[in-house]
């Protein structure tokens, strides 16, 4: 078998496989494909198993389809986002998975493509949609969204210092004319920063870039409910490993596993359980796993990524 060299790391990859613990007739689901590099080393793996990719981007699933040919007999490629992992395993006759794998974020490729509009860097149309056929784009978030809502997820999202200061100078801005490409929205948002923030190493426009995309594809409120429907498709002892690239996700998914692996919640007074609350997974580790120095030295991405892993029960 001949693989071409696709240019892309996984994040992680190692620490995902060993966390996925996998089995070679074990069902596997990668839920952010992209191009495939962890499903890649998934599917190597497996001899009479199954690997499920999910995607909301049919180009990752175009690409994916080819650098995953040489085991098309074990790979099935599904064009959906990961939140409704219930319904596609439904879809597909699978009652439950061993191993599901989520790494969040934008991928490397969305970002390099600079006609996705999730660039700070390339000027382009305000788009930022991981799937296209989506309504949503940063042009209708930047030239439709009140104040009030902008302000919001600016401070929410972007965890943006500046947020009220960037909202009101883009509905400043928007008064006279809409707001089309990236590199205008970067001007109008150093426009409204003050000069000692324009000096520092971060990119200016980098924690509202991050906002507005998180806001057009609702990476955030995807997040509890497909924890939960993953962790019910899963079979026992099977692993739920996830990877989170900044710390609100990595918040709401600490949030979410921790009350997944929690039992019973009656008062500490009670003398025997009337909740019957029983916890659906155990935590392998309590802190998140992050990369070691040889990784950071060949992939720079991989600084801010963190893995958390359970089991279910």
């Amino acid at each position: 078998m001949c693989e071409k060299d696709y240019g892309h790391v996984p994040v992680l990859l190692h620490e995902c496989l060993d966390a996925l613990a996998i089995r070679p007739e074990g069902i596997y689901v990668d839920g952010t494909l992209g191009r495939a590099g962890h499903s890649l080393e998934i599917v190597k793996r497996l001899t009479t198993g199954r690997l499920i990719g999910i995607d909301r981007d049919e180009t990752a699933i175009a690409a994916a389809q080819e650098r995953l040919a040489d085991y098309a007999d074990r790979v099935t490629l599904v064009h959906s986002n990961f939140d409704r992992i219930g319904d596609i395993l439904a879809e597909l006759h699978i009652d439950g998975a061993d191993g599901m794998l989520f790494d969040l974020g934008v991928s490397s490729p969305q970002l390099d493509d600079a006609e996705r509009g999730f660039s700070y860097m390339h000027d382009a149309p305000l788009d930022m949609r991981m799937d296209r056929s989506a309504y949503l784009t940063a042009r209708e978030v930047v030239n439709g969204w009140s104040y009030e809502e902008l302000r919001r997820i600016l401070f929410e999202y972007g965890e943006e210092r500046y947020a009220p200061a960037i909202a009101r100078r883009i509905v400043q801005t928007r008064e006279q004319r809409p707001i089309e490409t990236t590199l205008d929205l970067v001007e109008v948002i150093k426009s409204a920063m003050p000069p000692a923030a324009l000096r520092e190493k971060q990119h200016p426009a980098k924690r509202s870039f991050q906002a507005i995309r998180i806001a057009v594809n609702g990476e955030l409120d995807a997040l509890p409910p497909m924890l939960e429907a993953a962790t019910e498709r899963l079979n026992p002892g099977g692993r739920l490993a996830v990877i989170s690239f900044h710390s609100l996700e990595d918040r709401i998914i600490k949030k979410t596993m921790q009350e997944l692996a929690t039992g019973c919640t009656c008062p500490p007074e009670f003398p025997v359980c009337v909740c019957g609350k029983k916890p659906k997974l155990r935590l392998v580790s309590r802190k998140p796993i992050v990369s070691g120095e040889e990784e950071l030295a060949h992939n720079p991405r991989a600084r801010s990524a963190k893995l958390r892993v359970a089991e279910k029960v």
